[in-house]
């Protein structure tokens, strides 16, 4: 993962090669939000493959790159 501030930056460090995900630093956190909040309880229990997937659709997070296996 790296963070850049901008998508001409982006492609600077790219370089002509193909561009792999990118999303805003806005939804990163959304998204750490969406898969870690929860871990605190005793209960806490793990996720499951569809929960997780939800947290993606949720984000507007498609594509091949974001479908869960």
């Amino acid at each position: 993962m790296n963070l850049f501030r901008s998508e001409e930056h982006i492609a600077r460090w790219l370089d002509g090669r193909e561009p792999g995900a990118t999303i805003p630093v806005t939804t990163l956190s959304a998204l750490a939000h969406g898969w870690w909040s929860d871990r605190l309880p005793p209960e806490w229990r793990p996720h499951t493959r569809e929960q997780n997937q939800a947290i993606l659709d949720r984000l507007g997070l498609g594509g091949p790159f974001w479908r869960l296996p």
